[in-house]
């Protein structure tokens, strides 16, 4: 560590393992507030490019040369390969007592840090609620950005420190929440995408212009309500327990896109579900929509 003099907190060397769209960014953030970044990794041609970009004049070296060189190790690997790549660095001796050891991975805790916590190492869970482009826009979108922070008790200060340094909003999720919280921001924010594009795709088949900007409004309304009042934010025919109306989307759907159809009637369903047990659909509505929903689907199937 180097430690400027007076009251300043200590400076971190920085090693980055992966300049992805979340390494090269993140540190490049950790630069900014005064955490050199000493060493990266970089795999691909685009992960170069990205270091090149955000982090100038850093030496692209072989892991165990970043690891050495850094007194914080941040860890920017898909979810699948940290568990081996954390076991693999443990196994050579590459970690070291006092070094912190951070990765950005939503699914993950501390827990996954384990071989390194045993050779001394300390933990440390820092993701980003954020979908990053990789680029210097992304520091912008830092600022504010919640990150989801699971650390032993007694680092808990320095997780939260770093994710402010960044420019972030430390929330603290328990290292046995860490799955659920992920599959939550995963379902809302990659599924979104999902439901926008198909929502796209069918105003285009409609022979709208401009789909997107159609329906932005309406969408930005619809989260902002959502956001604010939940299930009340409910609207439109399923919500109204419009049989009849939902019927026909589902046909008319259906000769469009058969995938669309179906993620159709599972999101009816389920939004009807969610009415009923908030009170804004009728239970006799709930069942005459469900019911012709179940017969829609039924028919469509037979028809192919």
């Amino acid at each position: 560590m180097t430690e400027a003099p007076g009251a300043a907190p200590p400076r971190l060397r920085v090693g980055v393992v992966g300049t992805g769209r979340a390494g090269a960014v993140l540190g490049a953030a950790l630069a900014r507030a005064g955490h050199p970044v000493v060493a990266a990794y970089a795999v691909s041609e685009s992960s170069r490019l990205r270091a090149e970009a955000l982090l100038r004049d850093v030496p692209i070296v072989g892991v165990p040369e970043v690891v050495e060189a850094a007194d914080l190790v941040l860890l920017t690997v898909p979810d699948d390969v940290l568990p081996e790549l954390v076991a693999g660095l443990a196994a050579t001796g590459t970690f070291r007592p006092g070094q912190f050891v951070a990765h950005v991975s939503g699914r993950y805790g501390y827990s996954v840090l384990d071989p390194a916590t045993r050779a001394g190492a300390l933990p440390l869970a820092l993701h980003p609620a954020m979908t990053l482009t990789g680029t210097s826009i992304d520091l912008a979108r830092l600022d504010g950005c919640p990150f989801g922070v699971t650390a032993p008790d007694q680092l808990r200060p320095v997780a939260e420190a770093l994710v402010v340094e960044m420019g972030g909003d430390p929330v603290w999720v328990d290292e046995g929440h860490r799955p659920l919280y992920h599959a939550a921001l995963a379902h809302g924010a990659n599924h979104l995408v999902t439901l926008v594009a198909q929502t796209l795709e069918l105003l285009q088949a409609a022979g709208v212009e401009h789909p997107a900007r159609l329906v932005a409004p309406l969408l930005s309304a619809a989260l902002d309500n959502a956001l604010r009042s939940g299930d009340l934010a409910l609207t439109g025919p399923v919500a109204r327990g419009d049989a009849g109306t939902v019927s026909a989307h589902v046909r008319a759907i259906g000769d469009v896109s058969e995938t669309t159809r179906d993620t159709y009637i599972a999101l009816a369903r389920a939004t009807a579900d969610r009415a009923l047990a908030a009170g804004t659909l009728k239970a006799s509505s709930a069942e005459a929509l469900l019911d012709a929903l179940a017969r829609t689907a039924s028919d469509e199937e037979g028809s192919r």
